[in-house]
């Protein structure tokens, strides 16, 4: 009994670590794709303006991504907020720590949204898109990613219409916010196709993965597997046949042969024919009659 709870206790130690490890590399996974798109923008700026949005170009294997990039001051973003790409942030928000100026990176992730942000039993129904703030003193800070501490209005996220309304509305729908610490929150959709967030991160619309769906999936899986193993046996089958066929053909070759060559008695042996000498075929003589 005792010895039944100790590897209980291992297993369980195993599988959280084991889920601590998956979450922390999926969490550097995506933090390391910000720090990227973050570098590609200030690489393609030379001195870039203060409240300008500017559109960057990704390498080719990145095709199906958009970002873009805002830099500004953090007086003016406290005072007026920021109305950039697919966000309405709205005043009185304060970067942690504090910086003169911050850039705002925008990324629209496109295609590659199910590569990078996924939720267990739902389906995202649009692209994956978020901001993040940025130190834009790079010289002594690098990628330093700041907090934002939201003291006013939620910001409001409008999403790419990708799905016709009405073939949305009938659909139970969800925000999902994907914060830089792993957390991930679930909240109702305010319209069709927007959502409030209390912080920056990454955002989409999901539906929850239908039961009839996944009962149709594993239909399939099953129906794929049985044609698969009769199609085997049908293979083997076939082998089978041709391989008797082949070998009854040359039998078959082999007695012709021999009925061609001189003629033997045949015994059976069972059900098979088998050839036999019937006796000497010349009886022995001596060469001289005479005997002394």
């Amino acid at each position: 009994m005792g010895s039944n709870r100790t590897w209980f206790i291992i297993w369980v130690m195993f599988y959280a670590f084991l889920l601590q490890f998956v979450d922390g590399t999926v969490s550097s996974y995506r933090k390391n794709l910000d720090n990227f798109l973050h570098d590609q923008a200030i690489k393609s700026l030379a001195k870039p303006h203060t409240g300008i949005l500017y559109n960057i170009s990704l390498p080719a294997n990145f095709s199906g991504m958009e970002i873009s990039i805002v830099r500004l001051k953090s007086a003016s973003f406290w005072a007026r907020g920021a109305n950039f790409s697919f966000f309405h942030i709205p005043p009185r928000i304060i970067p942690m720590p504090f910086v003169k100026r911050l850039d705002l990176v925008y990324q629209n992730l496109g295609n590659w949204s199910s590569q990078y942000y996924t939720l267990p039993n739902y389906t995202l129904i649009t692209p994956v898109i978020g901001f993040m703030a940025f130190s834009s003193n790079t010289s002594t800070r690098g990628n330093e990613m700041l907090n934002l501490s939201i003291m006013g209005e939620p910001i409001l996220v409008h999403f790419p219409q990708v799905f016709p309304l009405q073939k949305i509305r009938n659909l139970t729908m969800k925000c999902v916010r994907f914060g830089s610490n792993g957390l991930v929150e679930l909240s109702n959709v305010t319209k069709p196709s927007s959502c409030i967030a209390r912080g920056q991160g990454h955002f989409t619309i999901v539906t929850p993965f239908s039961l009839k769906k996944k009962e149709r999936l594993l239909k399939g899986w099953i129906i794929g597997f049985g044609v698969g193993v009769f199609g085997l046996a049908l293979v083997g089958l076939a082998w089978v046949l041709i391989h008797r066929q082949a070998r009854k053909k040359r039998l078959g070759q082999m007695e012709r042969e021999s009925e061609k060559s001189e003629a033997l008695g045949t015994i059976w042996v069972g059900r098979s024919r088998m050839p036999a000498a019937t006796g000497m075929r010349t009886q022995p003589v001596l060469e001289n009659d005479y005997v002394p």
